[in-house]
Order: C-alpha cells, then structure tokens, then sequence
C-alpha cells in the first residue's frame, strides 16, 4: 500500500503556469518582427498608396469635406493624441486609486507608457515619410506605424478590460464595442485629415494589439502567481 501523508503535512497546490520574462522578450520580437515585415510591405506599397490619395483620396475628401466633418475628424483625433491620452490616463488612474486597484492603475501605465516607446522607437527606425498632400498639414515627424492608432487600441481596450472585470460582462462589452468603435474613428481620421497612409494605420492596430496582449498576460500571470502564494502560505498556516 503507497504510504499516507504526515497528517500535519500542507496540501499540495500546483504552481500556476503564468507567462515568464521570456515571454515578455518573445512578445517585443513577435512585435518587432510582426512591424518589420508590414513596414517592408508598407515601403513596397507607398507609391501606390501615394497615387491612391492624390487621385481618389483628395477628390473624395473635397468632395464631402465640410468645416463640420472636419471639425468633427479633429476633435476624433484628439482622441489619439499624447496630450488626450495623458488626460484620460489621469482620470482612470485616480478612479482606479480610489477603487483601491492600484495594480490596474499600473497596468494602465505601463501599457500606455510602453506603446508611446515603441511606436517612437520603430518611427526612427523606418523614418517613413508623411504623405505629401496640398489639403494637409504635413507633420515634422515620420509616419509609419501611426502613433494615434497604436496607443488608441492599447489605451482604450485595456480600459474596457477593467471596465469588464470591474463592473461585469454587460457593462465591459458596452465599454468594448465603444472602443471599437472609437479606435476605428481615430484611425479614418488620421487618413482623411492626411496624416497617414491605410498602412500605418494597420501597422498601428497591429502592434497595439499585440502590445496589449503582451502587458495584459504579463499582469494577469503575476496575479495569478500571487494568488497561488496566498493558497500556499494559508495552507502552511493551517498544517
């Protein structure tokens, strides 16, 4: 017969799997790489996007651009801006300290923080050109991906997440599709305000998401890691 277990023996709780700094690292090379690969597709690609917005974009803009529709597009692209997100991170960072949900506070910043870093970095990497149009403002940095639409997915899914677990799935499903629908908005209007190429557009969603996915698994793997410490010394405590 196997023998039994000291009766004053700890029970055995498994160590959760939760995602470890090497998977952090595969997820900045998934993102890098994932961008690299766009970015050469986006470089084979400019000519022709530069052809399609002089001679389908530019008719189509003037065609139903209005000063509301265009008031309307910027106060959208606000939205994506450096200067909107920082304030709308204020605000959900104070809300979350007073919830007392410090460690989504964190999240928050560090998903922010780390999307503005990234998106600099591969801007100076691929220094792509802003399109060249007569209707727009063309701005002194580089295009591609677009700033605006990367740390929009990152900002506003990650608040719809905690959203989500915060207030339940109906309220969270609301918050999501409301960024959806947002994120959408802020990229259409960095292409018909002439900002930016469909492509960096797309590189920008791209590597949003996958920022996103790598911070949240992070965070949410050392709360499970913490948990199964919690397990572990209550049951020590008990033995």
């Amino acid at each position: 017969m196997p023998d039994k277990p000291p009766a004053n023996s700890a029970p055995q709780v498994a160590a959760p799997q939760g995602p470890s700094k090497l998977t952090i690292v595969l997820g900045f090379l998934a993102i890098g790489g994932c961008l690299v690969i766009l970015g050469v597709i986006a470089d084979g690609v400019k000519t022709q996007e530069a052809d399609a917005l002089d001679t389908i974009a530019t008719p189509l803009v003037h065609q139903f651009a209005s000063p509301t529709l265009d008031a309307f597009m910027n106060d959208v692209t606000a939205l994506g801006s450096n200067q909107g997100l920082v304030v709308l991170w204020a605000i959900a960072v104070i809300c979350l300290v007073i919830l007392r949900r410090r460690r989504d506070a964190t999240l928050v910043t560090v998903a922010l923080a780390g999307s503005v870093a990234i998106n600099a970095l591969m801007k100076a990497f691929f220094e792509r050109p802003r399109p060249q149009l007569a209707w727009a403002t063309v701005l002194p940095d580089f295009s591609f991906p677009s700033g605006h639409s990367m740390d929009s997915v990152v900002f506003y899914f990650v608040v719809a997440l905690l959203v989500w677990q915060i207030a339940g799935p109906k309220a969270g499903f609301a918050a999501a599709v409301a960024a959806l629908v947002l994120v959408l908005l802020i990229g259409l209007s960095r292409i018909y305000l002439g900002y930016h190429y469909f492509t960096d557009v797309l590189g920008g969603y791209i590597a949003g998401v996958l920022w996103l996915t790598v911070v949240v698994s992070a965070f949410s793997g050392r709360q499970r890691i913490r948990a199964w410490r919690d397990v572990r010394q209550a049951a020590t405590a008990r033995s």
